[in-house]
């Protein structure tokens, strides 16, 4: 089995010693996105609904490099500081998911890269 390292410039280019997204296999691990406009390098972060959009847009971007979609995604880990802003968080992120959703768990944390909010990874599967 190979790996290949999936990058696109319509997603933020990683700010560490990872990859936006590696493909082993007929696997897709999709690192964590957070709510940063890749052409400005701005946070997008006005509140948490723009935040979980924007990180939305740039796990799409990624997916769709490597010619996959939502529809394809079978995991997500969805990691925020505040679990009292799940439900809002939860109403978008439903927005990219309306059939079928991914296995997921939501894990509340101290911090997060950037001191953002959300942070969303995913496993995509090429079916």
């Amino acid at each position: 089995m190979s790996k290949e390292i999936i990058f696109t410039p319509d997603a933020p280019a990683p700010i560490g010693p990872y990859s936006q997204a590696v493909k082993a296999g007929n696997t897709l691990y999709v690192s964590g996105q957070i709510p940063m406009d890749a052409d400005t390098g701005e946070m997008i972060n006005a509140n948490i609904t723009e935040e979980t959009h924007q990180v939305m847009k740039n796990m799409d971007a990624i997916l769709s490099e490597a010619g996959l979609g939502f529809e394809d995604v079978v995991k997500c880990s969805i990691f925020i500081k505040d679990m009292g802003q799940f439900a809002t968080i939860n109403e978008a992120y439903g927005m990219y998911f309306k059939e079928n959703p991914p296995a997921r768990e939501t894990v509340e944390v101290a911090r997060l890269p950037k001191d953002v909010n959300v942070e969303i990874s995913c496993i995509a599967v090429y079916f």
